[in-house]
């Protein structure tokens, strides 16, 4: 991406003391892309971009695409958001549907699991706060407990998420 893209549109990031504006009334965000080299999540509604979140956080090995279970990595490629659970151990969580058919293949061809269960997710519950300053998932990619209930509410399941090194 180049660097003028970057610029965000609202001051809110993962790690700050900032409050997120909320997405316009009646918003509905049709694509998400990360961008893990440049540690952004932007949302896109009919081919424009309504909400940027900036310094996410992703698993404890953040360089490279998961390949295997407990690696630590967050995946790279196409998917979508294929559920949620709002009962799950972080504030909010939408089920990203790694692995794919590519991704058990060649996990299969080594004798080894893709794993799985990869979320975008807040904070863990009950951690008082500013959001965890660095990479500490199993995999998945972390924001503030603000900006993951904006998703929340505007992201529905289906919705296609391109990951990128």
């Amino acid at each position: 991406m180049r660097a003028a893209a970057l610029i965000p549109l609202f001051p809110a990031a993962c790690g700050t003391a900032h409050a997120q504006p909320p997405l316009s009334a009646g918003t509905t965000v049709d694509r998400l892309l990360v961008d893990k080299s440049d540690r952004v999540l932007i949302g896109y509604a009919q081919g424009r971009e309504v909400v940027r979140y900036t310094n996410i956080r992703f698993g404890d090995a953040p360089i490279g695409h998961k390949r295997f279970e407990g690696d630590e990595r967050t995946p790279e490629g196409d998917y979508r958001i294929s559920g949620r659970n709002p009962n799950s151990r972080y504030h909010l969580s939408l089920r990203i549907s790694y692995p794919n058919a590519a991704d058990r293949a060649y996990a299969k061809a080594r004798g080894r699991s893709p794993g799985g269960d990869i979320f975008i997710h807040g904070q863990p519950n009950g951690r008082p706060g500013l959001p965890i300053a660095r990479d500490w998932t199993d995999g998945c990619i972390a924001l503030s407990n603000a900006e993951i209930k904006q998703l929340w509410d505007r992201v529905p399941d289906g919705t296609p998420i391109t990951i990128r090194p």
